[in-house]
């Protein structure tokens, strides 16, 4: 399998992937196109169809957008999902609202993992996506506090679809108290993500979202 990607320090969307094929256990390669190069549509266009990353090759597969491909893995690679059917209906769920919902998170808060701005000031939107995404977290780990220390006990889809907002909250000093405050700590301690978090911070390329005024 090879997974394409864009920049480690930006692409939310790809680390979702990435993460979700990590936790397959199924090797990988992966290729990263740079975004905001005069070429990188062009580029991604000869792997993906929607010229978005990212982007899954599979022998002659071709799958694309984040939570396609988690779901195609998941037909492999049922640990990728929680075991009982009632959890895993909840973790689809949450992570089909974190995939088309927070419009406001997304906008003004968007990751780079290289920026730090804890004072940057929020709309009532943000603060209105901040409280719901806690909510989640601390639903999730209020009922499935006993199984482990992810959303629902064990590492699944549901926190490679948050993996980002971990990331988002820790560059602009989001501090979310009690169980969700707990579980953001142990996602930010997750080798893969730290992973992912140091190829980010070694990146030099810079895209549109660091010309952003901090605030």
């Amino acid at each position: 399998m090879k997974l394409i990607i864009a920049n480690k320090n930006y692409s939310s969307w790809s680390l979702r992937a990435w993460l979700a094929l990590r936790a397959s256990g199924q090797h990988f390669t992966e290729e990263q196109i740079l975004l905001g190069q005069p070429d990188t549509r062009e580029q991604i266009l000869q792997f993906s169809p929607s010229g978005r990353v990212p982007c899954l090759i599979d022998g002659t597969e071709v799958v694309w957008d984040s939570l396609a491909i988690i779901e195609y893995l998941a037909e492999s690679f049922p640990q990728l999902w929680p075991s009982n059917r009632s959890d895993r209906a909840h973790a689809r769920s949450i992570s089909a609202e974190m995939h088309s919902g927070f419009p406001a998170l997304r906008s003004q808060l968007p990751m780079n993992i290289r920026k730090h701005s804890p004072k940057q000031e929020r709309s009532a939107e943000v603060d209105a996506d901040i409280a719901r995404i806690v909510q989640i977290w601390n639903e999730c780990r209020a009922l499935h506090g006993s199984d482990g220390p992810y959303l629902f006990g064990k590492f699944s889809s549901a926190d490679a679809m948050f993996a980002p907002v971990c990331f988002r909250f820790a560059s602009y000093g989001v501090e979310p108290a009690g169980l969700a405050g707990t579980y953001l700590a142990t996602m930010l301690a997750n080798p893969a993500l730290r992973e992912w978090q140091a190829e980010a911070e070694n990146e030099t390329a810079i895209v549109a979202t660091d010309e952003l005024p901090n605030k």
